[in-house]
């Protein structure tokens, strides 16, 4: 078992920045990939940026703008947000795939943190 709790959003102005962190605990190995999702209402979930086995990716509406990293030794994982959008409001969920390619994988979920970037 993986628990995800991420910290860090609010409100914030457009052309700000704002830093979400992902603390993860329990049975943290064989990890696949990493990352954020964003959902916000009437949309679709979203990848943000990821890390995996592959590489890093980033949505196309945050390149240039969002950066992922992680601190392996606290066990966290972050997004640097930068020029924020209203267009990025949505609720952030941080997320661990666990498993073995072919074998198995195990998708584990963050609660959550709202991010509002008004105009």
């Amino acid at each position: 078992q993986v628990q995800l709790v991420e910290s860090g959003g609010g409100l914030v102005q457009a052309g700000g920045s704002l830093r979400l962190s992902c603390a993860a605990s329990g049975r943290i190995f064989s990890v696949q990939s990493m990352g954020w999702y964003r959902r916000s209402p009437g949309k679709q979930r979203e990848l943000v940026a990821e890390f995996s086995r592959d590489g890093t990716k980033y949505g196309n509406s945050v390149k240039g703008r969002f950066t992922i990293s992680r601190d392996n030794a606290k066990n966290t994982l972050y997004l640097q947000m930068n020029s924020l959008k209203p267009e990025d409001t949505a609720v952030y969920y941080c997320h661990v795939e666990r498993g073995t390619v072919g074998v198995v994988s195990d998708d584990y979920w963050g609660q959550g943190t709202q991010v509002t970037v008004s105009s």
